[in-house]
């Protein structure tokens, strides 16, 4: 096993939502679109999903506009610039020609997308051959090569903050794979030359530069004629990259309204194996639960957003108290007093560091021991040089005697044992599909494992155990509808689109919500198929006898739980009813009822109750189509 750190785990950044996750440099992305507009974008056309036909042009702008909604999203401090070639209109800070840089009022050609930047964006097309017009920009007649300008243009825009600040890339849309092809001799061969070194020179400089082709219906596009070069494929990465350029494609087109959380460094850590033996590793969260952004509050006439601070005044004075605040403990009737840097040291247990206790045969971890979401420890060289090749040699071992190492977790606050599991790596002829290191589980102490049931301790009560058939029932239904290569990523929350989609509606002022598709319903057609119709009924008259469905319509007695629920549910049906929800909704009054009442309306329709007001209210706007 061959460990990379630089490659297989890149520290990009994003925006931190906790101060549990360490920044490194890096802190944005900066993008230019260019867009080639010549006269064949638009007269090539192909069918859609749909069976419409899309000029190429349209797909590619289709894509853009898609990229830039989800950016507001996943990294809205990104910033973007829109940049067409081939144009017979110029705007462009060096007046080079057959180059439009699209902007905005009061916005740079280089920021942030904002709604109006994408709303303008997506009215664009129907005007674009009279605003800004489409021409061929290299012909025979003439040495005007606007390729090598737009490239010029693209790299004099990504001036703007320093590589080790920034991300910089440069994203070409063309379906012309051989732009200098009415060219002759030496004519073409210059022109070739001094673009491929532009390009390379942009490369020098920390800029990414990637293609994006749209090939012509009848054949595919071309990367020997120029672009190969441009871009500085060759071997094994010019012959996956045609596959891989589709695939991002139609990545772009069906854009997802998620955040995107890129693997990033949790926290750098110090490996004690042995006495003065000690390696780098750094832990990355792989998974992490995604939630709406956070309310940002505005001024009421401004619209510019607030800046909260908080002071303390005395009960007894009302004078306003400037000193720190501190805390107390009442013991033996006296107020001890703490400052807030006291508690800190009485909670403080030693610096984050792993400490290897010894190991442990695989078979000794169960799943109940993994008490939180892990993380994943991979090893650097950034400061103890060597971390890598020590943690390679452990981590052969661990494989090939199939153990775990359990290890002292010295978190300041928190301080556990872990369990350290090794994963080889998971890769074919696409790529990676798992990387190699080890999984940090959080083990659990005694007082965190729930007892079992007092009904199955007690020796004198026999607990009811289902029978041989009962059992092979069960597993001859969960065979049925086992779930093969099942995947947490594989299910978007239907509650987060549909918020997504609702403020980008509002923010674009669109007249139709986008149509969000709930993955998380039970699959109704698979259900009906006559083998798992079959082994539901017989599971149900295993366990439940076959006059089970004549005893639950009888007139049982209701026990006390039942009445009770009953009871709560007939007073929030009828306290709920005094309220017209859709018209509080359309009117913006929600916000005013109070948690109970909110409470009320999701327990009459079987919605969850948990979470703050502002979930409540999203809860309720989703359920009301609102």
């Amino acid at each position: 096993m061959e460990l990379d750190p630089e490659e297989v785990f890149r520290d990009d950044d994003e925006d931190p939502d906790s101060d549990d996750f360490w920044e490194r440099n890096t802190t944005k992305e900066l993008a230019v679109y260019l867009v080639d507009a010549s006269p064949k974008m638009f007269s090539t056309r192909c069918l859609s999903d749909d069976e419409k036909e899309e000029s190429h042009f349209h797909i590619a702008m289709m894509c853009i506009l898609e990229s830039l909604k989800s950016q507001i999203i996943n990294r809205s401090y990104d910033e973007v610039a829109v940049c067409f070639f081939n144009t017979r209109e110029r705007k462009n800070l060096q007046d080079l020609s057959g180059v439009y840089v699209f902007d905005v009022a009061d916005k740079e050609s280089l920021d942030r997308p904002t709604a109006k930047f994408i709303k303008e964006l997506g009215n664009l097309e129907d005007a674009f051959v009279k605003q800004i017009g489409s021409q061929y920009g290299i012909v025979a007649e003439t040495r005007e090569n606007s390729l090598y300008n737009a490239l010029w243009v693209a790299q004099a825009l990504l001036r703007k903050g320093s590589v080790k600040t920034a991300d910089k890339r440069i994203l070409i849309f063309t379906n012309e794979d051989d732009p200098f092809q009415n060219m002759k001799g030496g004519t073409k061969a210059d022109m070739t030359r001094t673009t491929i070194q532009r390009a390379k020179d942009a490369r020098d400089m920390g800029i990414g530069i990637d293609l994006l082709p749209l090939s012509p219906p009848e054949r595919e596009f071309s990367l020997s004629n120029l672009y190969a070069d441009l871009l500085g494929l060759e071997g094994n990465d010019l012959a996956q990259f045609m596959p891989a350029a589709v695939e991002r494609m139609e990545e772009m087109r069906d854009q997802l309204r998620k955040r995107m959380f890129k693997k990033r460094i949790v926290k750098k850590l110090m490996f004690t194996i042995a006495d003065g033996l000690s390696i780098e590793v750094n832990a990355y969260a792989l998974v992490r639960q995604t939630a709406p952004g956070s309310i940002t509050w505005l001024d009421s006439v401004t619209n510019l957003p607030l800046k909260v601070e908080r002071s303390f005044i005395c009960g007894d004075t009302g004078a306003l108290i400037k000193e720190t605040p501190k805390r107390f403990q009442n013991y033996k009737n006296l107020d001890i007093m703490f400052t807030v840097e006291e508690l800190s040291q009485l909670k403080w247990v030693g610096t984050q560091q792993l400490r290897l206790l010894g190991f442990k045969p695989l078979s000794c971890l169960r799943d109940y021991h993994n008490l939180r979401p892990s993380t994943f420890v991979f090893p650097s060289d950034e400061e103890v040089i060597g971390s890598t090749q020590v943690f390679v040699a452990l981590h052969r071992s661990m494989v090939q005697l199939k153990r775990f190492a359990v290890a002292f977790y010295s978190n300041p606050l928190h301080p556990r044992l872990v369990a350290l599991i090794a994963q080889e790596e998971i890769a074919d002829a696409i790529g990676q599909h798992e990387p190699p290191g080890m999984h940090m589980i959080y083990l659990p102490y005694s007082d965190d494992i729930r007892q079992i049931e007092e009904l199955h301790s007690h020796p004198n009560i026999t607990a009811p155990r289902a029978s041989d058939d009962q059992v092979g029932k069960a597993a001859a239904l969960v065979r049925r509808i086992n779930l093969l290569d099942f995947s947490v990523g594989q299910f978007l929350n239907p509650a987060l689109q549909r918020h997504y989609a609702v403020l980008q509606a509002l923010a674009l002022q669109e007249d139709e919500l986008p149509e969000m598709e709930d993955g998380t319903l039970p699959d109704e057609e698979g259900l009906a198929r006559p083998g798992v119709v079959k082994a539901i009924d017989e599971f149900k008259l295993s366990v439940y006898g076959g006059n089970y469905m004549e005893n639950a319509s009888g007139q049982g007695k209701m026990t006390e739980a039942s009445k009770k629920r009953k009871t709560l549910m007939d007073n929030a049906v009828r306290e709920s009813a005094k309220y017209n929800w859709a018209d509080l909704a359309n009117r913006g009054k929600i916000r005013d009822l109070t948690v109970v009442d909110l409470k009320r309306y999701l327990t009459v329709h079987s919605l969850p109750v948990s979470g703050k007001k502002e979930d409540l209210i999203l809860r309720i706007l989703t359920h009301l189509g609102k």
